[in-house]
């Protein structure tokens, strides 16, 4: 059995409903922006690859409501969960998804790479493990400006086995930098069960051995990883370096919103199915006296505010052709002013 998926005899007398409440929100915004993504995506509304997080709502709903706007954050190319959570504008977002004006990278970027600096998100990453290092040079950056800000840099599984979780790591350890690592583990690199192809005991041994204090918490557990999220960000404000959470979760559907996910056992994701983060949270809101009524009300809204977003993302403009090249370096011919 999956530990705290069933049987889970906490007492929710004393649950801040105050706080989890919009919690809850937020985790059904998320399901349903990746739900109307997915959809647009067989309309033919969006021209590229989505890697749906739904499943995974936990994570980013139990880290970034720990932050402050100006804390930074850096995602993965399954990064519409964060993004959100840290605050930025799901409208935006589905336009950005659509290619279209408005979008929170002038429609450039897309599901793969979207960011928005403007609430300290700096960006989802197309390539395995890169955000690491990024993270770290934005960690780093906020130690020497003495900001009391942190970076939040969340990686997939398949990231532990690439070079740049040894090297962001070490360097993080050895200049004790303001960076909470977070291993989004959902048992999966790509289409290979990540245990299959990582030596050893895995991400927290190895965060470990470098010298990070490091934890391992159900990621289907909202109330879990929001309460050691809260003590890891909070060591971390405090000066104590950086720290590593691990969170083990699973994504509901393929790596892809097209793949299929053949490669699965039936049985294996019935029983996370079972385990669904949402459903978690609000038994656990049930037994603590929310009324069914309200959190359908809930539920209930964030689907009809994420239909909104589609169809007024729909309806929106295309960018001016004239926009392509801003944003763009360009220092003229490198061969000539290299010399």
């Amino acid at each position: 059995m999956i530990e705290g998926a069933a049987g889970d005899n906490r007492d929710m007398t004393n649950l801040d409903k105050d706080r989890f409440l919009p919690i809850l929100s937020l985790m059904w915004k998320i399901r349903f922006f990746e739900e109307e993504a997915i959809d647009a995506q067989k309309e033919g509304l969006v021209l590229g690859a989505i890697h749906p997080s739904i499943g995974q709502e936990a994570v980013a709903a139990g880290i970034c409501p720990n932050l402050r706007p100006t804390d930074l954050l850096l995602s993965t190319h399954r990064g519409h969960g964060h993004t959100l959570a840290k605050g930025a504008d799901p409208l935006a977002m589905m336009k950005e998804l659509f290619g279209r004006e408005g979008g929170t990278c002038g429609g450039k970027g897309g599901s793969m790479h979207i960011a928005d600096f403007g609430v300290g998100m700096l960006g989802a990453n197309g390539v395995v493990g890169a955000n690491i290092s990024i993270g770290v040079g934005s960690a780093h950056a906020l130690k020497l400006r003495r900001s009391g800000d942190i970076t939040v840099c969340i990686f997939g599984d398949g990231a532990i086995n690439r070079g740049p979780f040894l090297e962001g790591l070490n360097w993080a350890r050895i200049y004790d930098l303001p960076i909470l690592f977070v291993c989004e583990d959902n048992n999966f690199s790509a289409t290979t069960h990540t245990r299959s192809m990582t030596g050893g005991p895995g991400a927290v041994a190895r965060a470990e051995s470098l010298g990070l204090p490091s934890r391992s918490v159900d990621g289907n557990d909202v109330l879990a990883v929001d309460a050691v999220a809260r003590e890891q960000i909070g060591a971390i404000r405090a000066g104590d370096g950086p720290r590593f959470l691990h969170c083990n979760t699973y994504r509901m559907t393929g790596h892809t919103a097209v793949d299929p996910a053949t490669y699965r056992d039936p049985a294996e994701v019935e029983t996370w199915r079972g385990n669904c983060p949402i459903a978690r949270l609000e038994r656990a809101l049930g037994l603590a006296g929310v009324e069914a009524v309200e959190l359908e009300r809930l539920r209930d809204g964030a689907r009809a505010d994420l239909k909104a977003v589609r169809d007024e993302a729909k309806d929106a403009p295309w960018p001016d052709p004239a926009q392509a090249f801003d944003d763009v370096q360009d220092i003229g011919n490198p061969a000539e002013r290299a010399y």
